[in-house]
C-alpha cells in the first residue's frame, strides 16, 4: 500500500522546446535531475570522429617520400640503394678502367 508520505512527484522543466530536467519531489527532499541530451552527445562524437579522420588523412597525403629508398648490403659488401635517382653520367672527370667494367658509380651526397 502507498501511503502519501512514500509518493514522490516528478515535475519536467523545460526550456523552449528542449526538455533540460524534472524536478523530483520527495517526502524529505526536493531535487533536480538534469536531463541527458543523447543527440548531443552523438553529434559530438560523429564531429570528433571526422575531425580525426581529416587530421590523419591530411598528414599521410602531405607526408613526404624518404630521399632514399631501401638500403641493402648485396654480396661481397655491395651496397644496394633502392628508389634512387642516378649520379650525373659525366661529373669532368675520367672514371678508372676497372670502374667502367663493374659499372660502378660513385656516391655523391646531394645537398
Amino acid at each position: 500500500m502507498v501511503t502519501t508520505a512514500d509518493r514522490r512527484e516528478v515535475i519536467p522543466v523545460r526550456y523552449g522546446d528542449h526538455e533540460i530536467g524534472a524536478y523530483v519531489i520527495g517526502p524529505q527532499r526536493t531535487r533536480f535531475v538534469p536531463a541527458v541530451d543523447a543527440t548531443r552527445i552523438v553529434t559530438a562524437a560523429l564531429a570528433a570522429v571526422t575531425v580525426s579522420t581529416v587530421a590523419v588523412a591530411v598528414a599521410v597525403a602531405v607526408r613526404r617520400r624518404p630521399a632514399i629508398g631501401t638500403v641493402t648490403m648485396g654480396p661481397g659488401g655491395w651496397v644496394s640503394v633502392k628508389g634512387s635517382g642516378l649520379p650525373p653520367l659525366h661529373d669532368g672527370t675520367t672514371r678508372p678502367w676497372w670502374a667502367r667494367l663493374l659499372r660502378a658509380h660513385r656516391l655523391v651526397v646531394q645537398h
